[in-house]
Order: structure tokens, then sequence, then C-alpha cells
């Protein structure tokens, strides 16, 4: 199994006490497109129960790699390979003949993948991606932001680092601060360990920490994660029972702000190969309940809800409906 990501250590019991629950917006849609030209349009809208509105137009452009190309001669001759820039998408290499100087272009196709979102707060976000350019297993993502409102700006770098048995993150903000964000993550037949530090250069000071161990296997994960400084704990457990059934759990406990450990417990069960439904529960008594159907080729509807068990004869319950149309 591939080494998750410092967040993602309990990423399949957090995706189903979080996911397809659709009680949290009381309508939300979702529209997705891709050109011919390998453009991916996607399109989403959501209104909350208290009636605000938002939405996002999204398009993304992925451009693949196409590896080098080498070119041989056929006759016996003294070259000289001299690097003279090496930028994200070409290679530019002399070669010296017996007879003659020849300048050759070598062209690479690097892989980059550009998003440009919009949404209705009138935010521009600009994400470019390079994927085993640099160096293998290394992803690199440069993200800008603008809000012509205020004229705020925002320039962040990622960097992903995989490899077999490590998977390694970083994250700069270049304008505030900066600050920088690092995660790390070893395993080894099953087990994980990892841990998470953040750091202000201008106060050049460690602003916060965190920790997680796990184990993961192909049909069960288990976890214990220290966030916050190490003041907030969670132990999590997902099981596959079998090929209809998922379940999990997770328990967290603050020390700093109380003695009582919050728990939450979730099932899902594949009804047909088109339909699921999940159930959740937590410990003060709100339980929600889910249902996902893909009505048609590229159209799924959701539909979700939410009740207080304690508050049965008031209006604290919650209704939600889902739509995504994907082309």
């Amino acid at each position: 199994m591939s080494i998750p990501a410092f967040s993602d250590v309990a990423k399949a019991s957090n995706d189903l006490l979080s996911k397809d629950f659709y009680h949290t917006s009381s309508a939300a849609f979702e529209v997705k497109n891709t050109t011919p030209n390998n453009v991916a349009f996607k399109v989403t809208g959501k209104s909350t129960h208290e009636g605000a509105t938002s939405g996002l137009v999204e398009a993304k452009y992925s451009d693949k790699p196409s590896g080098k190309y080498f070119r041989q001669f056929n006759k016996l001759c003294f070259c000289v390979h001299s690097k003279l820039l090496r930028a994200n998408v070409h290679d530019f290499m002399i070669h010296i003949l017996q007879d003659r100087a020849q300048l050759t272009l070598f062209y690479r196709r690097a892989g980059v993948t550009v998003t440009q979102s919009w949404n209705t707060l009138n935010a521009l976000d600009t994400k470019i991606e390079i994927n085993d350019t640099i160096a293998k297993g290394l992803k690199a993502e440069l993200l800008g932001s603008f809000l012509p409102a205020t004229q705020a700006k925002g320039a962040k770098l990622n960097l992903h680092f995989k490899q077999p048995n490590f998977h390694g993150r970083a994250f700069f903000d270049l304008l505030k601060g900066p600050t920088a964000n690092v995660d790390a993550v070893i395993g080894q037949d099953g087990f994980l360990a990892g841990a998470s530090a953040g750091y202000d250069v201008q106060k050049a000071a460690i602003t916060n920490y965190s920790a997680a161990i796990g184990y993961a296997a192909p049909v069960y994960t288990a976890s214990i994660t220290a966030t916050n400084n190490m003041s907030v704990f969670s132990a999590a457990y997902y099981h596959k029972v079998n090929s209809q059934v998922e379940a999990g759990a997770k328990a967290t406990w603050d020390s700093k702000s109380s003695n009582q450990v919050g728990l939450e417990v979730a099932s899902k069960y594949r009804l047909d190969p088109v339909s699921f439904a999940k159930v959740k529960i937590n410990d003060r008594g709100i339980a929600s309940v889910a249902y996902n159907v893909l009505l048609r080729p590229g159209v799924t509807l959701g539909l979700g809800a939410s009740f207080d068990t304690q508050k049965l004869d008031q209006a604290t319950h919650k209704i939600g409906t889902s739509f995504v149309f994907d082309a």
C-alpha cells in the first residue's frame, strides 16, 4: 500500500464520517464537463440552511508529458554535451561535431496542470502544478490568489515528495510571514508514523506541531493523532466488512477545554451497484442519514437529513439535496 500524506493517515474513517452527508447544505449542485482540448470545467453552487448562497467556476487544463526525444548520429563523431537551460518544458544541448558546430533543440513536455477558479466572493485563484519533472516523485504547486475588491493578494508554494516508504510535504506562504508548514510520514509493512510542524520565519519560532501513528491493512485501518500542539487527541478506526458494508468510528478528546470524549460512529451499506446508504450518530445524539443513487450515467442524486434525537419535538432537524452532473 502507498504511504498516505500526514493529513490522510485517518482518511478512510474521516471520509466515512464526513463525506456524502448532504444535510449540511439545503441544496447543492455540481456540473462537470471536459472539452475536446482537455480542459475540464466545473461549476458548483450551494445554498445553506440560513439562506446564504455561494458558487464557484473552475477551469483545469492538463498538459500530459510526452517524454524526451534524442537524435541519433550514424557516423562516428566527437560530441561535447552542455546543458544550457532547463526550464520547465525545454532542454537545450549543444553538439560539437568534428567538422562543424550544431545547435539542436530537444523538446520535452513536462506535464503542467493549470487550474483557474472564480467564486461568488469575486476571488480569483490560480494553481500551477508540475509533477515528476524536477525529480521523480516530486510534485510542485504554485498557488496565487487575488481579491479585486480589497486588492488583497496571496502566493503559496507547495511541495509533495513521495517514495515507496515516505511521503513528505512542505507548504510555504510567501507573502504572509512568510510561514512554512512541513509534515512527513514513513511506513513499513502497514505501520505508519508521522509528524507535522509549522514555522514562522519572522518570529523564528515553531507555531504548531502534531504527530500521528497508524496501521493500514487492505480491509481496515487504525490511527491515533495528536494535533494543536499535542493537545487534541483522536483515535479512528475503519473496517471494510465486505463488499457491501463499511463501518468506522472516531473518538476525540481536547485536553485543554473538556474532560469529555466526543464519539462518532458511521456505517455505509451499498444497496446495489448504483446506490448506497449511510448512517451516522455522535455522542450528542445527532443522527444523520444519507442516500446516494446514480440516476443515469453522469447524473447522481444525493439526499440527506440529520435529527437531534434529544429534541425531536423541536425544529432543529436539517434536510439537504445534492445533484451532480458529469458530462
